[in-house]
């Protein structure tokens, strides 16, 4: 048999403890910017299910433990602590020289043994093959491949890898459309397959609806991918915001009109997803502010801060309960918007990948999506020197009163509310910027430093 041939009679002794991988993946893993552990070893590798997706292509999902967690499913059949992620791997005896950056490694024992293993999703050969997947329902294994009916994806379309994405992979075909791979999977549907296609159905035109999806029902049951159309003449708002400020350019007109589309989203997703009564701002507080002791105990620099950022996150539990709990996007931002001609759109629905899936689809006040806005704002001002503080508040105030002509509220008077839901994001941006990017750190510390002594 050759070595490309299909491994599927050597399938049932890779489901030995990663024998002929784990080695391999174990170095290669935490090399990769979409894996969520980089600051934690690696000290157990898990295979929890294995399919050959086709000939030369296996599809995993694994399990990577960490310090004190094991990678064993409970008895009632949760999936393990730690982070599971899925990995699409290719197979070959001689893999093309094109490859050489997606190589994991030789195998040096096991079924595997002589043969090369590499990203796949760097393969154009695999990636066609998967987009054809798409194209055709049906299963492979516990894989599961659906499609919109009413929608045709043609066949042949050139694939190509992104690079500027971090906790995903997404392929562009032909220009046409978008495929973006989950890469740390949790049990449940990803709210990027569930929320576009829900606000498809309610008529809004802000978000592409997806066109085919795959799932899997092994070791639970997760969203895997989703393919939507591409906006090929597509910008994203943080280029846009960046170039307006080298250009000296205002960027008001852009930010308004952004705020009503980020209001009209809003209102399709209460729509969609009808939660009904009041956000629960006691809870809230103290989620956040356990978040901020966390985060402190982390980041020596922002303990200073801390009394004067527990203020308020204190003030929710008397200030104005605000709008009602709803769906919201969960991580917005200026690189989750696109320009496309004089419309924006939003996109990535999938919020914070480092936070529980059933946190991410549960509602939460709108005020959370508008305070994540508004920190952008501020950290494209400050993203070189002489800081433009300014070019952000003209922003910060015309994305504000775009979004009150379309939701019919102002969120800035709803000061309590904004001042919370800016500080627990700004904690974020301080506790991510010193694990991943320590050059950026000052960005949300002056953030920091502005809400806790002046609380505006």
């Amino acid at each position: 048999m050759p070595k490309t041939a299909s491994l599927r009679p050597d399938l049932p002794r890779l489901a030995e403890p990663m024998e002929s991988l784990g080695g391999l993946l174990r170095d290669w893993l935490p090399r990769q910017r979409w894996f969520a552990g980089k600051d934690r070893p690696v000290t157990e590798l898990g295979l929890l299910s294995m399919t050959e997706l086709f000939p030369g292509c296996l599809h995993l999902v694994v399990h990577a433990g960490h310090a004190g967690h094991t990678g064993v499913p409970s008895p009632g059949g949760a999936p393990p602590a730690g982070d599971c992620y899925q990995l699409l791997l290719g197979v070959r005896e001689h893999p093309a020289p094109r490859l050489g950056r997606a190589l994991i490694g030789r195998v040096q024992d096991g079924p595997l043994a002589g043969l090369t293993v590499y990203d796949a999703l760097h393969d154009p050969r695999s990636a066609q093959l998967l987009l054809d997947r798409l194209r055709h329902p049906g299963s492979a294994g516990p894989l599961r491949f659906d499609c919109d009916p009413d929608h045709q994806v043609p066949a042949g379309l050139v694939p190509r890898l992104l690079d500027a994405e971090q906790s995903n992979s997404s392929l562009v075909y032909g220009d046409e459309y978008i495929l973006k791979v989950f890469r740390r999977i949790q049990p449940g549907v990803n709210p990027d397959l569930e929320v576009p296609g829900a606000l498809a159905r309610q008529g809004c035109h802000r978000v592409p609806a997806p066109v085919a999806w795959f799932q899997t029902d092994h070791p639970f049951k997760a969203t895997l991918g989703v393919l939507q159309p591409y906006l090929r003449d597509a910008s994203d708002g943080w280029t846009l915001g960046l170039n307006a400020l080298a250009a000296g350019d205002d960027f008001t007109v852009q930010a308004r009109a952004l705020g009503a589309a980020t209001a009209e989203v809003h209102l399709a997703l209460a729509s969609a997803f009808p939660v009904g009564g009041p956000g629960e701002n006691g809870q809230t507080a103290a989620a956040m502010t356990e978040r901020l002791d966390a985060a402190a105990h982390c980041v020596p620099a922002l303990q200073p801060f801390v009394p004067g950022l527990r203020t308020a996150f204190a003030a929710l539990t008397g200030c104005d309960p605000g709008p009602p709990a709803q769906r919201i996007h969960g991580d917005l931002h200026l690189g989750q918007v696109l320009r496309a001609g004089r419309e924006w759109f939003v996109i990535d629905f999938e919020g914070e990948p480092s936070r529980p899936l059933s946190e991410r689809r549960s509602a939460h006040s709108p005020v959370r999506d508008i305070a994540g806005m508004l920190r952008s704002f501020d950290y494209a001002a400050r993203q070189r020197r002489p800081w433009r503080p300014e070019w952000a508040r003209r922003c910060r105030e015309a994305y504000c009163a775009g979004y009150t002509a379309r939701a019919g509220w102002d969120p800035r008077k709803k000061h309590g509310l904004l001042r919370a839901y800016e500080t627990d994001r700004a904690v974020y941006e301080v506790l991510y910027e010193a694990r991943h990017r320590p050059d950026w750190l000052p960005v949300p510390m002056a953030a920091i430093e502005r809400l806790a002594v002046r609380g505006d």
